[in-house]
């Protein structure tokens, strides 16, 4: 008997450890499915595609430019005969262009005098992380009468803009936006070099801003959309060139919400730059999304044939004209340089087979202060769970919108560049600061952070981000 209950414990515990050991192979067998191992040479070669990509660092100029900017209340014209209210950059909307050369430094002493607190973004600009303009995460607002002064060299040459991250859905529309634009070798080449900043406003009756901001309606569609549409303030755009003419148009769209579907008919146009950033190899910008935040640089050759040519909006049934270029006096011999770009944009084709490090998904709930919240991953900020990213290795990050709205997700301190749409192989050739995701969407992302701190990864329909759909990625 003793020994018949020997074997049953023996047969017992076999039988356990069979069990145990089927149970690590289907855990095992699931993790290797679910997440493919890969050779970290793997990663390493990635990392290596990208090292020329764009610089660490840039090698300062020596020449220190020492500006001022202040934010207050003021009046515009925005529509014949009326006198428009808004908050502005130095007396303007937009605010000013701030023109530098790649390699100087700027030193901007910036005063709030606004009746509520604020702080300024270099939307796109690689700054140091206490330069970033976010409250809670990099700095305290500027409180009425207060000041605060940005120092940093901007990092790459391109087109930028600046906004405030406080209560950005109201001071944004109201008018506080301008722009950044750091030249390089390439800014002399052309006849013109022309900053279109486009925005939409939602006037009333009046021809003052609506002065109700994150309505329910915003918060549950694609943000505020206005009913009028300007151009560098102006509701028709125009500028003079000659026939022949070589131009730089660069593109930015400041607005809450709205996306512009450009469209150049009858003009040669060739896209060399997306958020800043040279391409890779040019292409038509023909329907292309500028979404909110995105910008797109235009190499423009004027025909020879004299008259108006516009450029336009196409996103909506009836289209827009953003603004006209009126070809007009004696020709010019056209500038012959080869288009700026990129070639160093890595291909990234390996990158499918490197596992997913982050997934934010995009979704909506009932709730919060606004009666509805827009989330990351199921939580509206100031709640949300920090992600790491590795400091100067590859990482791959997908967004999955699991709703049916629109959302351009802007990621602080870092370009990226979009691996796939949907599942399949995506190469736009070129690196951005800002994607937008269509409804039931998702996009995979690579990136190879190149500046530590704390960054904020948000959507950049105003709406949205305000009413939560703001998370923070920490690089180490």
């Amino acid at each position: 008997m003793h020994k018949l209950f020997i074997k049953s414990n023996i047969l017992i515990i076999l039988i356990g450890v069979i069990a145990l050991l089927s149970l690590f192979a289907i855990i095992t067998y699931q993790k290797t499915t679910e997440h493919p191992s890969v050779s970290p040479s793997t990663k390493e070669k990635l990392r290596e595609e990208f090292s020329k990509a764009y610089t660490k660092d840039v090698t300062p100029s020596g020449n220190v430019i020492e500006l001022e900017l202040t934010a207050s209340e003021g009046e515009v014209d925005i529509v014949d005969g009326y006198k428009t209210k808004v908050w502005n950059y130095n007396g303007s909307v937009p605010g000013p262009s701030i023109q530098i050369k790649l390699g100087d430094r700027v030193k901007i002493k910036f005063r709030n005098e606004l009746p509520q607190e604020t702080t300024v973004h270099w939307h796109g600009v690689r700054v140091p992380n206490a330069m970033d303009g976010v409250p809670g995460v990099t700095q305290d607002p500027v409180q009425p009468g207060g000041s605060f002064t940005y120092d940093f060299i901007p990092k790459d040459a391109g087109t930028f803009w600046f906004h405030p991250h406080v209560r950005s859905s109201e001071q944004v529309e109201r008018g506080l936006f301008g722009t950044l634009i750091v030249e390089d070798e390439y800014s002399d080449k052309y006849n013109q070099d022309i900053v279109w900043v486009v925005d939409d406003w939602l006037l009333d009756e009046n021809a003052q801003v609506y002065s109700k901001f994150n309505t329910i309606r915003d918060l549950m569609h694609d943000g505020r959309w206005g009913n009028l549409i300007t151009v560098n303030g102006k509701s028709q755009e125009t500028i003079t060139a000659r026939p022949g003419e070589r131009i730089r148009l660069r593109l930015v769209n400041t607005s809450n919400g709205r996306v512009y579907l450009l469209n150049f008919p009858k003009l040669s146009a060739t896209a060399i730059a997306v958020d800043g950033m040279y391409v890779k190899k040019t292409f038509d910008p023909n329907g292309f999304y500028l979404a909110p935040g995105n910008r797109l640089d235009v190499d423009i050759t004027l025909p020879q044939d004299k008259g108006e040519y516009e450029v336009t909006d196409i996103f909506t049934k009836k289209a827009n004209v953003l603004g006209k270029i009126r070809v007009e006096g004696d020709p010019v011999e056209t500038p012959n340089f080869s288009y700026p770009t990129n070639p160093n944009v890595p291909d990234w084709s390996e990158a499918t087979q490197v596992a997913t490090d982050k997934t934010y998904t995009l979704d909506a709930r009932r709730g919060g202060k606004y009666g509805i919240e827009w989330t990351i991953n199921g939580k509206a900020f100031p709640d949300y769970d920090p992600v790491t990213l590795t400091y100067n290795q590859f990482n791959k990050i997908k967004f999955v919108n699991r709703s049916s709205r629109l959302h351009p997700m802007h990621l602080h301190g870092q370009f990226f560049k979009v691996l796939t749409k949907n599942g399949a192989p995506y190469d736009e050739g070129f690196f951005r600061d800002t994607v937008l995701l269509g409804p039931k969407e998702s996009v995979e992302l690579g990136l190879v952070p190149l500046d530590k701190g704390d960054w904020v990864n948000h959507c950049h329909i105003l709406e949205h981000a305000e009413a939560g759909m703001m998370t923070v990625v920490q690089v180490k």
